[in-house]
């Protein structure tokens, strides 16, 4: 008998056979990849992705012998050698998933680990013949029902196809190994979830309830009445046909709840199979899940941004990474961030990529859409487009300052006319108006602080965490009151507790000086009379704009919002060319905060990058002619970064729980998903020269780095640590001012 795992009994009793592996490996797959259309190519692919373990070789591994074996490639090369001519393309898009089913995905033509490279390596005919009679291959109609409408639009849609069955073959063949290996050791699965049409009706119901009681507690202000006009006008769009929506709400005007309602209402009226909220920045996050947990409970919501990778672990055995458990987006209600969710969707590798068919037939909202990176907006808009038009997605572009997406010439943008879920935009913004903007010109940290002393509330917006660091503590040694300081030193969960903190000062006229980087501008709830922004894009200072007089409470040119230029600190590279984009509109338009001021900004914005919207040449790489496909998947996946820092993760054990989750990592039974998860409301990303720095320095170790890999690195330091400042990693001398960093 041919084995595909096999455990510590010698006697084989329990090991698993290989041709039960690929039978359920290939049923699981065809089942992931039936609700868009893919279950006859994802069946193959599970059928035959460990076909070279009939290499005898293999076996003899298995029983303890310290042999090499290239298992992955001889289902790629019988699947292209014996599929019909008119089923090639999806022969290809197999062979890449059945070859990159452990590695990652490969690269068609490049260096020997390229796809091309591996089939030369192919020993098919090295396999013990059993296979043939083991396996019933049926190759034949693996195209699913798409159609595409032009060249490009194919090779980027079968580029895309190829990803999707690439995640039906990774999660089916780990979900399969997990099970075997759960049940010889006595192991659980991390968690199983309900499917939403189950929980459906219970979470609008809770959700309904909400909306009622905050109607009635909610102050009688035009704010509120606005509020739940837009609500109510947008929840009688559910019946739209699912595709691309944008909703377009000023700053205060109740988007995220709006958005959630929508989304839950029209999954109902559509069929479809989850919710996916996506947040630019996991500073924001914490507060959007939080909500969204307080609603329908820890069992239906998953929040997703850890930063556990398990494809970065080294030295450890598969068995070993089934610890290290990849998120699937199984639940209901799944909470992540726009990093995740795109790099996800351009990703090579299995880890990112499990999750991928999940995403089809879900309702998918983009909060803040206007921050999707400009450098990769051509190919993040591509894949919106494909999602709709290939995968039963709704996606829903949701912003106070719509970045001007839609398709008009010049501009290759998806059909957004008609699409829009908010009534009236244009009318939204005269009657939201809430601040009076100023332009204060040069302000050096002097200037700030004796601006600030003349206020007893309010918030200053900065550039860098370098610069609020150094306004903080010079506020602070100016004996101001009520000084804070909020930036992404701070773990998510301190955060929180400083926003509340800020929030009941606000409430009960205290002082309240809070200095922050631009994390406060996207979705976050405070009320401030008065706000002082650094330089920015327009559309940034719009969202600091959003945070002052918040609820219209106040005579709106009172509430003023001073644009300033930082003195000592130099402007990040991207904000300097938005900089020069709003001065090239500011005079243009006598209200900076209307639409048509947004839409000239971001089509100046759009018109000045020209080519760099897509500055990876990302949709290059993937190339049909004649002799088949080109697809450069892991050159792709390494350079689609949305964040370019690769900033790397350090957790502070701050209080009892971070400090029992440090704990249960030597504890090999716990999934390192489920300690990623409780630790990560207790990460600081920092700079990897820093991090590398403190390792050196033992200020930060790797914690139960031969069951965990290097994935958990744990503040050793407790000093560098304090509430008041976040972490404090840096010499500057050594490392470089943190200019580019929220």
């Amino acid at each position: 008998m041919f084995f595909a795992h096999s455990s510590n009994d010698a006697s084989k009793c329990d090991w698993q056979s290989l041709a039960q592996h690929l039978s359920e490996v290939s049923a699981l797959a065809a089942q992931l990849g039936a609700p868009w259309g893919g279950d006859r190519a994802a069946r193959i692919a599970g059928l035959l992705h460990d076909l070279g373990k009939y290499h005898p070789d293999f076996q003899r591994r298995l029983e303890g012998s310290d042999i090499r074996v290239e298992h992955s490639i001889a289902g790629a090369a019988y699947v292209l050698t014996n599929a019909a001519s008119g089923d090639k393309a999806m022969a290809e898009l197999i062979a890449h998933a059945i070859a990159g089913h452990h590695a990652g995905l490969p690269d068609r033509i490049g260096d020997a680990s390229s796809l091309n490279g591996r089939l030369r390596r192919d020993s098919l005919d090295q396999l013990d013949p059993t296979w043939r009679g083991e396996l019933a291959i049926a190759l034949g109609d693996l195209n699913p029902a798409f159609s595409f409408k032009s060249k490009e639009a194919t090779e980027f849609g079968l580029s895309f196809l190829g990803r999707m069955l690439f995640s039906c073959l990774v999660d089916a063949d780990f979900k399969n190994t997990e099970a075997y290996y759960n049940r010889i050791e006595g192991r659980t699965a991390d968690r199983d979830w309900p499917a939403l049409c189950d929980v459906l009706h219970a979470l609008i119901e809770r959700l309904d309830s909400e909306l009622v009681q905050k109607a009635a507690l909610g102050s009688d202000t035009p704010v509120n009445h606005l509020r739940q006009r837009v609500l109510a006008h947008v929840r009688g769009k559910v019946d739209e046909t699912p595709g691309l929506f944008t909703l377009t709400v000023p700053t205060g005007g109740g988007k995220t709840l709006t958005s959630l309602a929508f989304a839950l209402d029209h999954a109902r009226a559509h069929g479809m199979r989850r919710i996916i909220y996506a947040i630019p920045f996991t500073s924001v996050i914490d507060q959007t899940a939080g909500i969204f947990r307080d609603l329908f409970g820890d069992d239906v919501v998953l929040e997703h941004h850890s930063a556990i990778d398990e494809e970065k672990v080294r030295n450890l055995s598969s068995r070993d990474k089934l610890r290290l458990a990849m998120e699937d987006w199984a639940a209901p209600v799944v909470v992540t961030t726009t990093v995740q969710l795109f790099e996800s969707l351009f990703s090579a590798r299995p880890s990112r990529c499990r999750k991928l068919h999940n995403i089809a037939g879900s309702v998918i909202v983009l909060d803040e859409a206007q921050t999707l990176p400009r450098h990769l907006l051509l190919p993040i808009l591509r894949a919106i487009e494909e999602l709709a038009a290939n995968y039963g997605c709704s996606i829903v572009l949701c912003t106070a300052t719509q970045p001007a997406l839609g398709a008009r010439e010049g501009f290759p943008g998806p059909p957004l006319e008609g699409r829009e879920l908010a009534p009236d935009p244009a009318g939204l913004a005269r009657e939201l108006r809430r601040t009076r903007l100023d332009f204060a010109g040069p302000m050096d940290n002097a200037a700030l602080v004796d601006a600030l002393g003349s206020e007893q509330q309010a918030l200053v917006i900065v550039n860098s965490r370098a610069h609020a660091l150094d306004l903080y503590r010079d506020a602070i040694a100016a004996g101001l009151e009520g000084v804070l300081h909020l930036t992404t030193r701070h773990y998510a969960v301190h955060r929180r507790e400083i926003l509340k903190d800020v929030r009941a000062r606000l409430e009960n006229d205290l002082s309240c000086r809070l200095i922050a980087t631009s994390l406060v501008e996207a979705g976050v709830d405070v009320d401030f009379p008065r706000v002082f922004r650094a330089e920015a894009g327009l559309d940034q200072i719009a969202q600091a704009a959003g945070r002052c007089n918040r609820e219209g409470r106040r005579d709106p040119d009172a509430s003023v919002v001073t644009v300033f230029e930082a003195v000592g600190y130099s402007v990040p590279g991207e904000i300097e060319g938005l900089i020069g984009d709003f001065g090239r509109v500011k005079d243009k338009h006598g209200d900076l905060f209307s639409l048509a001021a947004i839409q000239d900004y971001f089509e100046e914005v759009f018109w000045r990058m020209g080519d760099r919207l897509d500055g990876k040449k990302i949709l290059k790489e993937f190339k049909i002619d004649r002799n088949g496909t080109y697809f450069q998947y892991r050159t792709v996946g390494e350079a689609f970064r949305m964040i370019e820092s690769g900033l790397l993760p350090v957790i502070v054990p701050g209080d009892e729980v971070a400090k029992k989750a440090v704990a249960d990592l030597a504890n090999a039974a716990i999934p390192s998903g489920k300690l990623a998860r409780q630790l990560q409301g207790y990460i600081v990303q920092v700079p990897p020269q820093a991090r590398a720095l403190l390792m050196s320095n033992r200020h930060v170790a790797l914690k139960a780095e031969g069951i965990r890999g290097d994935q958990f690195a744990v503040l050793q330091a407790p000093h560098l640590y304090t509430k008041e400042t976040g972490l404090i990693w840096e010499d500057c001398s050594l490392l470089g001012d943190d200019q580019t960093f929220i």
